[in-house]
């Protein structure tokens, strides 16, 4: 059954859709043909696994202890560009793009949390690296989470940042998602809402974070960018259909949290308006020991907004 508060918030779509189309795009902006042609700080390699799924990955650094990063929901590893050089200095790091993203092959796929937990995990037994330290931002999180849940023995600590997953919806909520995300919306985004969405990440948008939004406007002539937008569109779906709040209090490896104070994203501004701390401290008390670190004046990417912060506090908590 539709709530009204369900159907007030569907009847500000064609509206919203309507003002997200009175744009142009960015003046000499190099477009790429490929998302394979989008520009890495660092060297890429790629691990062929199961299925026809080809991942890129960055691999900086040795050290006793690997640290290994997911990004987000329509992310990209470079997401983690702030972290990888400096953490590198004492351990190996290693960054990947999801399927369906960055420079990851693009073969559509069901964009469940179980299947990302199920390549990366692959990815660490095909690579050898042993138990690592699992780094998961926002949707990472929540397939870190999954992980940590279903191959414990891979998972030596959980490092969540954002994390997805601590939020729950009921019924109505998860449908009006799965109606409302849907690959033409991403595909249709305008320059405009790729700002405004961008900037939505960030308690204050650094200027060394506009890359996200030249590269998120660049990719919309890449060939590969349809199935961008159908693994986006999928992901949503699946972080709804399998939520992890219920299950997280069975998490009994090491786990550090962050959250930004002021993230916009997470609770839902228009679903459960509320504070993110309400949310933050909901999550880490299900997950017994962790320790949870809410950083002021930052939004949702906190690695990246309050770096110096993410990196002097993961070191201390592999150390």
């Amino acid at each position: 059954m539709k709530t009204p508060e369900i159907m007030k918030i569907r009847s500000f779509i064609p509206f919203i859709l309507l003002l997200l189309t009175a744009c142009s795009p960015y003046k000499n902006l190099t477009k790429i043909s490929s998302m394979s042609e989008l520009k890495y700080d660092f060297p890429v390699h790629f691990v062929e696994l199961n299925n026809n799924i080809k991942l890129a990955y960055v691999d900086e650094g040795k050290g006793s202890e690997t640290i290994l990063m997911i990004h987000g929901l329509g992310s990209y590893l470079p997401a983690w560009k702030k972290n990888i050089g400096e953490l590198s200095k004492n351990y190996r790091v290693i960054a990947v793009d999801l399927p369906g993203y960055g420079k990851s092959s693009k073969l559509p796929h069901s964009g469940l949390m179980t299947f990302y937990a199920g390549v990366i995990a692959e990815m660490i037994q095909k690579l050898e690296l042993g138990p690592v330290n699992l780094a998961g931002h926002s949707m990472g999180g929540q397939i870190s989470m999954v992980l940590a849940l279903e191959k414990p023995e891979l998972v030596k600590r959980l490092i969540l940042v954002d994390p997805a997953g601590f939020e729950a919806f009921n019924a109505g909520q998860r449908n009006w998602f799965k109606d409302v995300m849907t690959p033409n919306l991403v595909r249709l985004t305008t320059v405009d809402a790729i700002e405004t969405n961008l900037a939505s990440n960030f308690y204050r948008m650094p200027a060394d974070a506009q890359f996200m939004i030249d590269d998120r406007i660049a990719m919309r002539d890449a060939i590969d960018f349809e199935n961008y937008c159908l693994a986006v569109a999928r992901s949503v779906h699946g972080m709804v259909d399998e939520a992890v709040l219920h299950k997280i209090s069975q998490i009994k490896i090491p786990t550090l949290i962050f959250f930004g104070e002021n993230d916009m994203l997470i609770p839902n501004r228009y679903l459960n308006p509320g504070f993110t701390s309400k949310v933050a401290k909901t999550g880490a008390g299900l997950i017994k020991g962790s320790k949870l670190i809410i950083v002021p004046k930052c939004g949702h990417f906190m690695m990246f907004e309050k770096s110096e912060v993410f990196n002097s506090e993961t070191l201390k908590f592999i150390h």
